[in-house]
């Protein structure tokens, strides 16, 4: 099993979104999150004030599923989240050694 992490723009959650579940994606956790890569934060506009950030809002979307469908998460979130700006984000895939659903005890790929 393989955890896919992937940190994107926060508009681009739903494309995302549709896009998982089209490929037979069950189920996925989502975390409002802030951080800074080379973008080292932004410039916005409040209330007429200009004003610099240096965490910018993304969003963080973590989904664990068999290692042979892992590739093909990278590839959806990659082509669904992609604008081509500075700052789309970054996807990291990591080893799960065991999973277990809590209601019944099932383990593993039959826990996803």
């Amino acid at each position: 099993m393989k955890l896919v992490i992937a940190i994107i723009k926060p508009f681009k959650l739903d494309e995302v979104r549709e896009a998982l579940t089209g490929i037979g994606v069950a189920g996925m956790t989502v975390t409002e999150v802030k951080g800074f890569g080379r973008q080292k934060g932004q410039t916005e506009i409040y209330r007429g004030a200009e004003y610099s950030t240096n965490m910018v809002p993304k969003i963080k979307i973590e989904v664990v599923c068999a290692s042979d469908l892992a590739d093909r998460v990278v590839e959806t979130v990659q082509a669904s989240a992609n604008t081509g700006a500075i700052g789309d984000g970054k996807i990291f895939v990591l080893d799960v050694a065991q999973a277990v659903r809590i209601r019944t005890g099932e383990t593993d790929d039959s826990a996803l």
